[in-house]
C-alpha cells in the first residue's frame, strides 16, 4: 500500500493562490492519480482533477483554467496548483492513486489516499 503525505493547504483570500503537494512513499510512481475535494457539509468527495495515460489531464468544469495538476517523477510528488481561488473552492483536498477501474470520478474506485489538507478561501 502506498503512503501519501499531503501538504500546502491553508487560508487565502478570494483571488489568491495555493499549491498542494502529495508525496508518495514508495518508489513506484503511477501515472493514474487524482485530486478530490470534500466541501463543508457534503458527504461525498468530488473529483477535481486527474492525471492519466502518462501525460493527460482532466479537470472538473468548475476549476478549468484555474487549477493545474502535475507530477514530478524525481521526487515522487504530485502537485495541484490553484490560482484565482474562490470561496466555493473551500474544502478538504485529497490525493488518490491506484485506480481500480470503474468510474474514475467515484472515490471508491481509488485504493490509496492522502490524509487530506484543508483549503479555506475567504471572500
Amino acid at each position: 500500500q502506498v503512503q501519501l503525505v499531503e501538504s500546502g493547504g491553508g487560508l487565502v483570500q478570494a483571488g489568491g493562490s495555493l499549491r498542494l503537494s502529495c508525496t508518495a512513499s514508495q518508489g513506484t510512481f503511477t501515472y493514474n492519480q487524482a485530486w478530490f475535494r470534500q466541501a463543508p457539509g457534503k458527504e461525498e468527495r468530488d473529483l477535481v482533477a486527474r492525471l492519466f495515460n502518462g501525460r493527460s489531464t482532466e479537470y472538473a468544469e468548475s476549476v478549468k483554467g484555474r487549477f493545474t495538476a502535475s507530477k514530478d517523477i524525481a521526487t515522487n510528488t504530485y502537485s495541484l496548483q490553484m490560482i484565482n481561488l474562490k470561496p466555493e473552492d473551500t474544502a478538504v483536498y485529497y490525493c488518490a492513486v491506484n485506480y481500480n477501474g470503474g468510474g474514475y470520478w467515484r472515490p471508491i474506485n481509488w485504493r490509496d489516499w492522502g490524509q487530506g489538507t484543508q483549503v479555506t478561501v475567504s471572500s
